[in-house]
């Protein structure tokens, strides 16, 4: 109950964690300089009288009206002893009091409080409550230890329901807020319900502690008694001579684990286990799932990097000893370097090289560690359908084991070497998750410091490693995976660059594989022309390289038996040794044809000409394609026809003429998959060839996507495709006139003897075309 007439102005002491109850006598130790001087001016002109209050946030220094609770209590200084600046403070508390004003000063605070009394409830239920609090209080008294003896034997003799419950709150651990709200409650029945609460709170926390005591005890003891045991059974051994059991490995692990700088978490993990394990019988199956657990986690780096080679000239040299051609992925090589010297910074970038199979991807990655001075690690990924590969297995797993990217950085021994991921085109997906969504992470510059694997547990860092990827298809990359990768395109091989290569490389190192010596073996470059024209058609070196073994191997056999002292291979030891001839160079057509056009594809051996027929016959306007085409080309067709019949006028060709006809389309090669938009022109100028029966050029060749208004689109791939043309002996080569930006990719040796004609429309194809 309050009552304005009482209120009044008294000094204030703010007190951190401490309240003060009604007819309790408390102990506080005043520093703070406003306190002091309250307790002072309160001594001196307030008859000892100070309105004691806590501090909502027991951190702040210099409390404000915002940071100390509304409710306090009214105290009388019954003692002051002053100690090295301190001043030990005997409070009284006398009643409640409730803030009205608070005026903060600037050596002490003062308060306008208003005192308040208590609330009597029912009668009959406050001394059930009192009696149900003495009951539940001795339960609990003896695992208390705060409680005063005197306090004790005070409340066990009887006391008001009001004292009970203010002696209680005073000396019972409570929290800071169970606290205040006992103060704050006027209600004394309502207070001694809390104090009940409170008090079966206790004693279930007794209990449960008191079994969580006994189970602990019991562990203690099982444990003592195993490692009595396990000393017991190697004195046997030591008095039986069996010296080389004895050795507990334990004792080698935690030196290992204190000795070495691993990262706190990677250590306190460490050592959590080390204790399972030493508590663990050696002959358990647990103990050795721990044991390899700690080899794994000991033995992945966490530490330690390999310095980079940072001569930027020496780099240059060593990957151009390495490989022929190849500018844009050794530019970027430099530049990384030049950046990582400039920045000092690690963050590796991660590439990924794109091309058809054999131009040397997988060998440059191995280059470029070797120019880096870096450890070099592989992993391929070509038919991974399982994220644990990836990402390891649960250690719950009988026979599980890390991933393969943490696999592979155990096997490098540091934090920084090149790691190739090999085939990531190929990656596969079934029930057990997607594996490319899990290198998402690896791959990811702003994720892969924290890499997680599920074997470890713990957090690695793949920040410094140098990821390289390889692909043949672009397109089968997940997008999402493609976006945070760094292409860079590796075309195919002109035979000028094979012969270098096979001069430079191939012929060195079969002859090294082979055992023999320069001068026992001679291949000229006439003779590598031969080989790489009729024995191998690929994007790549590896046939030509198969093929060299074969001549190198022969030629061994010859020396041996018939004792000759070099070998000097020419046309007729080609023949001989390997067969006739399998391909035919300059395939195209020899003459002007009509429904004959030379087309141009990229495939994943690089470039080739397709040569499309047409030709069509009475019949009720059917229309025929073969040559197992995809989807897209089988569109193109579609485009390719419906286009001319839209322009028969233009054509001079009787409309009616689609009615009595059946019309064949046929791409050679009818065992070979083809598919792509890109052989539009090819077809519609095939069809116009065919129907009109004017002939086409045979020294020209085409390539572009054709549109139904006959406006043609830019392709992919031209460099391999003009390549291709340049092998046959195609002169001409007509392409969309949106490709002219990519003439500049183009070998020279390839612009000096072919023309490219830029179109745009297919008026100007058939222009150049139609002879």
């Amino acid at each position: 109950m309050k009552n304005k007439s009482l209120q009044v102005t008294i000094p204030v002491v703010c007190t951190r964690g401490i309240v003060v109850f009604p007819n309790q006598d408390v102990v506080i130790e005043v520093g703070r300089e406003k306190s002091v001087n309250a307790v002072e001016e309160s001594q001196n002109h307030y008859e000892g009288h100070v309105w004691v209050v806590c501090q909502n946030d027991i951190m702040i220094d210099n409390p404000t009206v915002d940071n100390i609770y509304k409710f306090g209590t009214l105290c009388h200084i019954k003692t002051v002893r002053k100690k090295d600046g301190f001043m030990r403070v005997t409070f009284t508390g006398l009643e409640r009091a409730e803030l009205v004003e608070y005026i903060d000063g600037e050596k002490l605070s003062m308060a306008l409080i208003q005192p308040v009394t208590n609330i009597a409830g029912d009668e009959i239920e406050e001394l059930a409550l009192v009696k149900r609090v003495a009951v539940e209080f001795e339960n609990v008294a003896n695992s208390t230890t705060n409680f005063p003896p005197e306090v004790i034997a005070q409340l066990t003799k009887g006391v008001s329901a009001v004292v009970l419950a203010d002696q209680f709150a005073q000396y019972f651990p409570l929290s800071l807020d169970k606290k205040q709200q006992l103060l704050e409650t006027l209600n004394v029945n309502e207070r001694l319900m809390l104090i009940i609460s409170e008090l079966e709170k206790e004693k279930e926390m007794s209990r449960v502690e008191t079994s969580i005591n006994e189970k602990v005890r019991e562990r203690i003891e099982e444990g003592q008694r195993e490692y009595y045991l396990r000393e017991k059974m190697r004195a046997i051994k030591e008095e039986l001579g069996d010296v080389s059991n004895v050795v507990d490995d334990t004792a080698e692990l935690r030196e290992m684990i204190e000795k070495n700088p691993y990262p706190d978490h990677v250590k306190a993990k460490a050592l959590e286990e080390l204790s399972r394990y030493e508590m663990l019988p050696a002959s358990s199956g647990e103990a050795s799932v721990v044991r390899t657990y700690l080899d794994w986690l000991l033995k992945t780096p966490w530490y330690g990097v390999t310095n980079d080679n940072e001569d930027l000239v020496l780099v240059q040299d060593r990957l151009n000893q390495d490989h022929f051609g190849l500018l844009k992925v050794k530019d970027r090589i430099m530049e990384y370097l030049a950046v990582k010297q400039m920045t000092k910074s690690l963050n590796a970038p991660i590439l990924c090289l794109v091309g058809p199979p054999g131009v040397g991807k997988t060998s440059l990655a191995k280059s470029i560690a070797r120019s880096l001075d870096r450890k070099f690690v592989k992993m391929s990924v070509g038919g991974v359908k399982d994220e644990s590969e990836i990402r390891g297995h649960r250690r719950t797993y009988l026979g599980s084991m890390p991933g393969r990217i943490i696999q592979g950085m155990k096997k490098a021994g540091v934090l920084n070497p090149v790691f190739l991921i090999d085939e990531i085109d190929k990656l596969g997906s079934d029930y057990k998750g997607d594996p490319s969504s899990a290198m998402l992470e690896v791959l990811d510059p702003e994720q892969n410091a924290f890499f997680s694997d599920h074997y470890l547990e713990e957090p690695y860092d793949l920040s410094n490693v140098m990821f390289i990827a390889t692909a043949n298809y672009l397109e089968d990359i997940p997008a999402a995976l493609r976006d945070r990768l760094e292409i860079i395109q590796l075309s195919s091989y002109t035979e000028v660059e094979k012969v270098k290569i096979a001069e430079n490389h191939l012929i060195p190192k079969q002859l090294l594989m082979n055992g023999l010596k320069e001068k026992q073996f001679k291949l000229e470059e006439a003779e590598l022309y031969y080989l790489i024209r009729h024995y191998t058609r690929e994007a790549g070196v590896r046939q030509l390289e198969r093929v060299i073994a074969s001549l190198c191997r022969k030629s061994v056999l010859l020396i041996l038996k018939e004792k000759k002292k070099t070998i000097k291979v020419n046309k007729k030891l080609i023949v001989e040794w390997l067969g006739k001839e399998i391909f035919e160079y300059g395939q195209k057509e020899k003459k002007n044809q009509i429904g004959v056009v030379t087309g141009l594809a990229y495939t994943s051996f690089g470039g080739d000409v397709l040569p499309v027929e047409v030709t069509y016959f009475d019949g009720k306007g059917r229309f025929i394609v073969t040559g197992q085409l995809g989807d897209v080309m089988k569109e193109s067709t579609s485009i390719a026809l419906d286009y001319i019949k839209s322009n028969a006028k233009k054509f001079k060709i009787n409309p009616e003429f689609f009615d009595k006809h059946d019309i064949h389309i046929h791409v050679p090669e009818g065992a070979v998959p083809k598919d792509g938009p890109s052989a539009g022109v090819t077809l519609t100028t095939a069809l116009v060839s065919a129907i009109t029966g004017v002939a086409v050029r045979s020294d020209l060749a085409m390539t572009g996507e054709v549109t139904l208004r006959g406006h043609v689109l830019a392709i992919g791939g031209l460099r391999e495709k003009s390549l291709a043309a340049h092998r046959v002996g195609i002169k001409h080569i007509v392409i969309p006139k949106s490709n002219l930006k990519d003439l500049d990719d183009i070998p020279d040796t390839v612009k000096e003897s072919v023309q490219f004609i830029p179109v745009e429309n297919m008026e100007q194809v058939l222009k150049e075309a139609l002879v």
